[in-house]
């Protein structure tokens, strides 16, 4: 079956968020995450877990709901959006986050 092309795929948002959590695995975060978030559109695509900083993860919002999304990140004292952009390359760049190798 072929591939939706690119504009009937919907847009997006790429969120840098900050966490100051005591647990530092994805799964962890990923709960965290859809409790604040709920039934809005995300997905968590980058984590970087850190020892003695927060922890720096990167989540794909759809742009419906992108204002709601930040609202409630924010809204919350252990959560902070970093920064916001239309494409992940400069989200990771302003977050300092290389880019994970693919298996091949």
């Amino acid at each position: 079956m072929p591939r939706l092309n690119k504009a009937a795929r919907g847009k997006r948002r790429w969120v840098g968020i900050s966490l100051v959590s005591g647990t530092a695995s994805r799964s962890d975060c990923e709960t965290i995450l859809g409790e604040l978030l709920g039934n809005l559109d995300w997905k968590l695509y980058d984590h970087v877990p850190g020892t003695a900083d927060p922890i720096r993860a990167i989540v794909r919002i759809g742009l419906a709901d992108c204002e709601e999304a930040i609202s409630r990140l924010n809204s919350q004292e252990f959560c902070e959006t970093v920064t916001t952009s239309g494409k992940i390359r400069l989200v990771r760049e302003r977050l300092g986050i290389s880019r994970p190798s693919r298996p091949r």
